[in-house]
């Protein structure tokens, strides 16, 4: 054993630091006015307060212009953005006019008042002149009060100024207090990874400051401190610009562009009516058949089935829940809109299913099929669903089967990300030992593959569900029914109550299949 007088604590004032190596490496990546950089770098390692001990003149000075010199970025945006505010409010008090928006208020009444006193002067009975001339003194009222409102805003001018003065003055002294703390924790960053982080004083980084400093500051401030209306800087000029590029009298770029997408949509359906039918025809068979079992068969059975598959699935409580729900429905006369809506979200489903778990499979032991088909899914996924309204109308029309292939659009992302996903996550190990021990490549996906995949894969599929059942409301602008028919038609009327106990309607349709699905994979997972 050691003893313990024989153990030493070495403080963390003992450690010896290599000074000339540290001060070499501030100077290489301080470039010029390294000197300076070493004194204040060693002032803040030596610091233990929260006020820095040190003063950048030149970052004081130069303000948002030194930043950039330096390739402190985030520094040179939140300091420009501050000093322009200071400037705004310098403009307004030296050369601005505060009160004239009141001013010009002013003016507007005087004009009225004397043209009410004008036909005051010019009526031939009493009662007219008597009513004018009220009318005139009043808006007279209201105008020599505008005045005094505009004089008095004025005569704040010099304290607007002084405002801006003492808040310029105070970013200044920010900058040059912080400007070397943040410098070092640069260094910090560069003395790491050098390559990723820029040193040095850069004349590339100083000019782009300067020129985004001219291009940026002097806009803003003749926007906020010149009274005076100025086209260019109001409004984008979309007109002219389109004149310039498309001659006198051919309209605008975005009618130009608009009309000839139209064309081009109407020809593409024109020359594709009989392929986009048989889509159609295909979504309304499967549609059909499940409209057909839902609300075609006594609403007994299937609520007695319906509560049966959530026992079998997820257990009691769900059951209870289920037939909770259901009578909810029942009970406030959704029952038959409830079957509809759970017929049209169960065709979207099977559908997505049917197409995004091999669409997923694929894309995970494929990187470049990945690779081509993100940009796709991102669409899918990121372009607002009204807009996927507007192709589908023209395509395949209107009602049901089109607002099934919407629901396609937006709800097949994730199902085919997350299969992806969990292929590409099954261990190579597991895969080469199965072909050791001389699994095909079918018995490596079914037997392998798809099982170490398929908690992802059903997490796909509840998403999947969740993202179906959310566009019930959207598809019944283009003539879908459901309960998104309710809660349109409720909206229309700003009918409170029906919209909102048809939107709880969809929310217990939701969690019933959402716990139905999470249910069932639960327990295959325990048996497993």
């Amino acid at each position: 054993m050691t003893d313990a007088t024989d153990m030493k604590v070495t403080a963390a004032s003992d450690i010896e630091v290599d000074h000339e190596a540290l001060d070499a490496s501030i100077r290489e990546f301080a470039g010029p006015n390294g000197e300076y950089y070493v004194g204040a770098f060693h002032k803040i390692h030596e610091a233990t307060g929260f006020v820095p001990r040190t003063f950048n003149i030149w970052a004081a000075v130069l303000g948002p212009l030194w930043a950039a010199s330096r390739a402190i970025w985030g520094m040179f945006w939140s300091f420009l953005i501050l000093e322009i505010i200071a400037w705004v409010q310098i403009g307004r008090g030296a050369w601005g006019n505060p009160g004239a928006d009141m001013a010009d208020r002013a003016a507007r009444q005087q004009a009225r008042a004397e043209e009410l006193m004008q036909r005051a002067n010019e009526a031939t009975e009493q009662a007219d002149v008597d009513r004018f001339t009220k009318l005139a003194e009043n808006i007279q009222k209201a105008a020599d009060a505008s005045f005094e409102r505009a004089e008095a805003a004025q005569a704040e001018a010099l304290g607007i100024m002084l405002t801006g003065l003492v808040l310029l003055a105070v970013f200044k002294i920010i900058q040059g207090l912080y400007a070397d703390p943040v410098y070092e924790k640069q260094y910090s960053r560069w003395r790491i990874d050098p390559a990723a982080t820029e040193s040095g004083r850069s004349t590339r980084n100083t000019v782009m400051g300067v020129v985004l400093t001219l291009l940026i500051g002097p806009l803003i401030v003749y926007k906020f401190t010149v009274n005076a209306s100025f086209a260019l800087l109001d409004a984008f000029p979309e007109q002219e610009v389109s004149a310039m590029i498309l001659g006198d009298g051919a309209g605008t770029i975005f009618s130009n562009l608009a009309s000839w997408m139209e064309a081009r949509i109407d020809a593409a359906a024109a020359a594709g009516g009989d392929v986009f039918d048989g889509i159609v025809a295909g979504v309304r068979g499967v549609l059909d058949a499940l409209t057909l079992a839902l609300n075609g068969s006594p609403w007994p059975v299937v609520m007695l089935v319906i509560v049966v598959t959530a026992w079998r699935s997820a257990g009691p409580r769900v059951a209870i829940f289920t037939a909770a729900a259901l009578a909810y429905t029942a009970l406030l006369g959704y029952w038959a809109v409830a079957m509809e809506t759970v017929a049209l979200v169960g065709a979207a489903v099977i559908l997505c299913v049917v197409i995004g778990i091999p669409l997923g499979i694929w894309f995970g032991k494929s990187r470049r099929a990945y690779n081509m088909a993100e940009p796709v899914l991102d669409l899918m996924q990121t372009l607002p669903a009204f807009v996927y309204l507007i192709p589908i109308i023209a395509f395949f029309g209107t009602g049901n089967p089109p607002g099934i292939l919407a629901t396609i659009i937006f709800g097949m992302p994730p199902v085919i990300r997350l299969t992806a996903l969990g292929m590409r996550g099954v261990p190579d190990s597991i895969k080469e030992a199965a072909v050791a021990f001389g699994a095909s490549k079918w018995q490596l996906l079914k037997d392998v593959e798809i099982p170490l995949a398929l908690p992802s894969i059903m997490t796909g599929v509840n998403q999947t569900i969740l993202m179906c059942l959310s566009m019930v409301v959207i598809i019944s602008l283009i003539g879908g029914g459901g309960l998104g028919k309710e809660i349109l038609e409720a909206l229309q009327y700003a009918a409170k109550g029906p919209g909102l106990l048809g939107g709880f309607a969809i929310l217990f349709l939701a969690m019933v299949m959402d716990r139905i699905v999470q249910g069932a994979f639960r327990r295959e997972d325990q048996k497993d």
